[in-house]
């Protein structure tokens, strides 16, 4: 009898993940009329903000933020605040609408983790630079760099979502994230960082070809002034991002 080769557990892992995401993926039927809480997860913050809410709301999160402690605090948080579905930005590689790693800034547990159960709605989970990146977004090819603790990186090309890893690629004798993350920023003095992300920000273009360049995250307002091709972006439109997920229906999202 010839075996079947076993596939590799990343693999597995995958398949199981966009299994589940098919069926917890359940959008109510008019999204024109519904009403999204979004959940912005940071490294040191969690912000929200829902359908109709003029502030948001926000809690610390941190290295002993569990994704169970993060819906605990949401749901305490928001009790008073109505809706119907949830978007989540979160600080990591996502697939099939569940994270694929753990983030290394907080808790443990986020792969895996029931997000659908557990809020009791349908639940549509994207990077957090993809969906501040949506929330920028205008038309043509777009890419969004959100200049943070790290470098955020995705691709928008006619609503079409790419999420990106740009930040650990090699460049000089470490990676972007290096050299334009907060790293980067505290170790050559803003001078040189200026600088390096000038440079940066050529050789994306120089790559991609975009119609444009977003500049987002923390980081972004100490820029002097924003390299050629480049528009600020709002970490506000975060919130318009994950709105923009249920709401939009070209906003289809490219992943592995």
């Amino acid at each position: 009898m010839i075996k079947t080769p076993s596939r590799h557990p990343l693999v597995q892992r995958l398949t199981r993940i966009k299994r589940s995401a098919r069926q917890r993926e359940e959008a109510p039927s008019r999204p024109e009329t519904m009403r999204i809480l979004v959940v912005d997860v940071g490294g040191t913050h969690v912000k929200l903000l829902a359908t109709g809410q003029k502030d948001h709301r926000e809690f610390d999160s941190g290295p002993h933020l569990t994704p169970k402690r993060m819906v605990t605090e949401v749901r305490k948080l928001v009790g008073d605040w109505e809706y119907d579905a949830v978007s989540m930005g979160y600080p990591g590689p996502v697939a099939g609408n569940q994270p694929l790693l753990d983030p290394w800034n907080l808790g443990k547990g986020w792969v895996g983790f029931n997000f659908r159960q557990a809020f009791q709605r349908p639940v549509k989970i994207v990077n957090d630079a993809a969906m501040q990146a949506l929330g920028s977004y205008r038309h043509g090819k777009m890419l969004f760099l959100g200049l943070g603790t790290g470098l955020g990186s995705t691709l928008i090309i006619e609503g079409h979502i790419v999420p990106m890893e740009l930040a650990h690629l090699p460049y000089r004798s470490g990676t972007f994230e290096d050299y334009v993350g907060v790293r980067g920023l505290e170790k050559h003095g803003k001078r040189k960082w200026r600088k390096l992300v000038v440079d940066v920000v050529e050789r994306f273009i120089a790559a991609f070809g975009p119609d444009e360049v977003v500049l987002g995250g923390g980081n972004s307002k100490k820029l002097k002034q924003l390299p050629p091709h480049c528009r600020a972006g709002d970490n506000d439109n975060a919130f318009k991002g994950g709105f923009r997920l249920w709401k939009t229906p070209d906003a289809r999202i490219i992943q592995s």
